[in-house]
């Protein structure tokens, strides 16, 4: 099964290009503010360099937050406009359990952290159960980092760009009897890859995105809620279309020559 995965939720972008287990390719920048401008261009890339057509792709794969409302945004619509032009299924994959994937033989509770806006954090928490398996303890959820510390009942592997910006703060509000302990690097930053796999877990179970999807924003995005109100197109429906469009352009002119 060849799966192609879109990580935009943060500043980092991640884009995958999986066969079963095996990475064929990623295409890993700092975007900052600009998935919009590079997201396609490192999709066009990654799929030239491994000489993958998007007709032959067995599923489409997108973080669905939460993380950066413009970030995911981004990654979602790219993600529609191409399963619309191909006829590719979709799975949504939560950020946050992608990241625990990269940490595995740990017993104590994982706490991925994302920032959010207004010195605010997004957090989960999940148990390796061993043989490739996670369960998940507390879902999503946002918050101040004191609302984060006082979440965590026992001690606790933290991990992730929102841990990083927040350590001081969330362990100035812990609990006495409550310790915690620093993750892996590679889990601070979440990746594609691991998006790919929860995703063909999904695909391969049937659980594929309708027709109404939605990112997983835990809090919604002003800008979007009032563009709604005024009964304008989303800036998600907006690029869907785009997106759509180009690639569908791309494959006309491929048959012609």
């Amino acid at each position: 099964m060849k799966i192609l995965a879109v990580e935009t939720a943060t500043a980092w972008q991640s884009v995958a290009l999986l066969e079963d287990d095996h990475v064929v390719a990623t295409h890993e920048q700092e975007a900052g503010g600009a998935h919009g401008s590079l997201l396609l261009p490192a999709i066009d890339q990654l799929l030239a360099k491994s000489t993958v057509r998007l007709s032959e792709l067995d599923g489409l794969c997108c973080s669905a937050g939460p993380g950066s409302f413009t970030g995911i945004r981004v990654g979602l619509a790219t993600c529609l406009g191409l399963r619309a032009a191909s006829g590719v299924p979709l799975a949504l994959v939560p950020t946050l359990e992608a990241m625990v994937r990269n940490v595995q033989g740990e017993s104590r509770p994982l706490c991925p952290v994302l920032e959010s806006r207004r010195d605010e954090a997004y957090w989960a928490l999940f148990r390796w159960m061993g043989e490739a398996r996670w369960e998940r303890i507390l879902n999503e959820q946002v918050g101040t980092p004191r609302a984060l510390a006082q979440s965590l009942t026992e001690h606790t592997v933290m991990f992730g760009i929102g841990w990083s910006s927040m350590e001081a703060e969330i362990r100035a509000a812990l609990p006495e009897s409550i310790t915690v302990t620093v993750g892996p690097g590679c889990a601070f930053k979440p990746s594609a890859i691991h998006v790919a796999r929860i995703g063909m877990e999904r695909i391969r179970r049937g659980e594929i995105a309708g027709s109404a999807v939605a990112p997983l924003y835990v809090q919604r995005a002003e800008a979007e809620i009032q563009y709604e109100r005024s009964g304008g197109i989303s800036p998600t429906a907006r690029r869907q279309e785009r997106v759509e469009k180009k690639v569908t352009a791309r494959s006309a002119r491929g048959r012609r020559r």
